[in-house]
């Protein structure tokens, strides 16, 4: 039997019965107001925003890829390939289809022994991409390595083998500092490269010919228009445009011709340059010892680079370019014009060698090579035997001051401005120069060993050759070039007559019984003039018994002489002109007249 509620009872049912529903009205409030928020979003965003949101869609949908462009290449003046494009393999790692990592890398060491570096550069770049992007573990795959990966590919799940264009240099080290090589983009390159230009790109040109011509060798980019999901797979290729493939270069260097260089260098570090007269085409360019620079393209390893630094002679040191020396005795026929010019000598006067030579109220002897001297020497012997006592006195004759002038007509003291990077400008020496470098004034006897070419000359392989081409033009040449030629140009102008002096002293340092360089002369198809130089690496003592007991011992190889020679043929018609330097060769005539003639008789011999 139900009992009826107490009055007290319906009371509290009454306020709890008000309060909840006071509480739904709120809460239909709220739900009403949201809603008409959310229905004026969706309005706004369908009528006002929807181009932009449209736009947005579609740019999730559709995404460009940029198509790198193939690089030039790069041909001797035959148009034999010196770098080009190989097809090759290399390994990649996609890793949402690795289960581990970890082990598929332990598995893949076993087959093709990864580096250090191999597993570095793979990390580095995992980092960087998402995870169902190919990360490249090991390029260049060799064919044996690509023969052991296909027979366990099986058994390698998320491993993947990729072909793809790599550079590769014919005759690296034989033209190392010439072409120079390409290497993976570094933060520089990133700072001083169009973006634009550059995008999808992994290598760009690091020294030589390959960073000087970058942007004809480089080409431009293509671009795919691809359909890819939400996670940014490409489902489908909706428009390509091909990229533009670099520019092909063709240098003026004559393979055979180096090749014939690098061999008549033998083992011996130094330079080589050999250029046309006329058009100022560098027919060859040698620093030796080169360099293996496939080496750099994919990254050279730590242990391969350690080397590099680590070989005394310096393979990465461009000597024609950036080496300087003392030119020795190479700079007398340059010294015999300014003298003719100022009548301080004529071709006939005479200079009495006693084997040194003094200033006046000076202590200090200025030896000639030869002990006990020349004798009487009149220009043409004095080229010829490359008579020391003669140039100290004209040098002194002169003065510093018309030296340095007449030395800077011929491109001394700056650089010939060849299509190459790095050219170093030499020293040439001056009162102003000394003052500012180290704040001295400048003195006789540093006079007196300018006009033997030693003290503070420096020159480069290059400068040396340029100048030899402007002598043997008589005045007029053209500047150097590896791609193209250039219009010839006076640099100096000197009476024919003293030309022909000068000439005739060359000429009679190969050719005549008393020249120097005499024993090349039978090696020859044709009269040569040259002349030869020797740079001291360290000084010798002034006591007689001290230098003869140094000259006939056994001088460690590191503190022997540079040997130089400069020259040009055919003499009457000249139109090729080098210079050689040979490191610690101990004198010009006994080991750089020797390469120079092997290089003139085969720059001859294939029709230069």
């Amino acid at each position: 039997m139900n009992r009826p509620k107490s009055l007290g009872v319906l009371r509290d049912e009454l306020t709890e019965l008000t309060v909840i529903g006071g509480r739904f009205r709120w809460l239909s409030a709220a739900i009403l107001i949201v809603l008409v928020l959310l229905t004026w979003r969706f309005a706004h965003l369908q009528l006002h925003q929807h181009e932009l949101f449209a736009g947005r869609a579609e740019d999730n949908r559709i995404r460009l890829q940029v198509l790198p462009p193939n690089r030039g290449l790069i041909l001797d003046r035959h148009g034999r390939v010196l770098a080009e494009n190989r097809p090759a393999h290399r390994l990649v790692i996609v890793p949402e289809r690795t289960p581990s990592i970890a082990e598929t890398l332990d598995q893949l060491h076993d087959l093709i022994d990864l580096s250090a570096d191999d597993l570095e550069r793979f990390e580095r770049q995992r980092q960087r991409s998402r995870r169902f992007q190919a990360v490249t573990l090991k390029p260049n795959l060799t064919a044996e390595q690509l023969a052991r990966l296909a027979a366990h590919r099986h058994r390698l799940p998320g491993v993947e083998i990729e072909a793809y264009l790599t550079r590769y240099y014919h005759h690296p080290n034989a033209l190392a500092h010439v072409i120079g090589y390409v290497g993976r983009m570094d933060e520089r390159d990133l700072r001083r490269l169009p973006v634009e230009r550059y995008r999808g790109t992994t290598h760009v040109g690091k020294s030589g010919i390959e960073r000087h011509y970058e942007d004809l060798l480089h080409g431009f980019p293509g671009v795919k228009r691809v359909e890819t999901n939400a996670q940014g797979r490409v489902l489908r290729v909706l428009e390509q445009t091909p990229p533009t493939p670099g520019r092909d270069l063709q240098l003026s260097i004559d393979l055979d011709l180096q090749l014939a260089a690098v061999e008549a260098m033998g083992p011996r570090a130094g330079a080589v340059v050999v250029l046309a007269i006329d058009s100022g085409e560098v027919l060859a360019l040698v620093s030796k010892p080169g360099f293996d620079t496939n080496l750099f393209v994919h990254g050279i390893s730590r242990q391969d680079y350690s080397a590099l630094l680590a070989d005394r002679q310096r393979p990465l040191f461009n000597r024609f370019l950036a080496g300087g020396y003392e030119p020795g005795s190479t700079v007398k026929p340059f010294l015999s014009l300014a003298g003719l010019d100022t009548g301080d000598i004529t071709p006939t006067r005479r200079v009495f060698s006693n084997g040194y030579f003094q200033l006046p109220g000076h202590s200090r002897r200025f030896r000639d090579w030869r002990r006990g001297g020349h004798g009487w020497v009149d220009l043409e012997l004095a080229l010829a035997e490359s008579v020391n006592v003669y140039y100290y006195q004209l040098a002194i004759d002169l003065g510093i001051d018309r030296i340095a002038r007449e030395l800077a007509l011929f491109g001394f003291g700056r650089g010939t401005g060849i299509d190459l990077p790095g050219e170093s400008s030499g020293v040439l020496p001056t009162r102003a120069w000394k003052r500012a470098t180290f704040g001295e004034p400048w003195f006789p006897g540093e006079t007196v060993i300018t006009g033997i070419g030693q003290g503070f000359t420096v020159v480069t392989p290059l400068q040396l050759a340029h100048a030899t081409a402007a002598l043997a033009g008589r005045g007029y040449t053209a500047p150097p070039r590896l791609v193209g030629a250039s219009e010839p140009a006076r640099m100096v102008q000197h009476q024919q007559a003293h030309w022909e002096a000068v000439f005739r002293g060359m000429a009679a340092t190969v050719h005549g019984s008393r020249g120097t360089a005499r024993a090349i002369a039978a090696d020859l198809p044709v009269q040569m003039a040259g002349k030869t130089g020797t740079a001291q690496v360290f000084g010798l003592p002034d006591d007689d018994d001290e230098r003869r007991r140094l000259l006939e011992g056994d001088i460690p190889e590191h503190l022997r002489n540079h040997a130089l020679f400069m020259g040009f043929a055919p003499l009457e018609a000249p139109r090729i002109a080098l210079s050689v330097v040979v490191e610690h060769g101990g004198g010009g005539a006994g080991v750089a007249a020797p390469v120079a003639a092997r290089v003139m008789s085969r720059a001859l011999e294939l029709g230069h």
